[in-house]
């Protein structure tokens, strides 16, 4: 059985990759970082910020990339 992931909060995420907490939430606000909204706040799985880092990482572009 697959352990279930814990949620980070929007603080979190900021602390953890040196950005302000209004940043995430732009990113959120934007579509651009996946998060569910509970209302009083934002969780983002660990899986979909892996996902985010790892669309914004510059460098050489794969062929097929636009």
């Amino acid at each position: 059985m697959s352990q279930r992931e814990e949620p980070l909060t929007v603080e979190e995420v900021a602390a953890e990759i040196r950005v302000h907490p209004d940043t995430v939430r732009s990113w959120i606000r934007s579509g651009e970082l996946v998060a569910v909204d509970i209302g009083r706040g934002y969780r983002i799985y660990r899986s979909d910020l892996n996902d985010f880092l790892e669309r914004r990482k510059t460098g050489k572009k794969r062929k097929g990339d636009k």
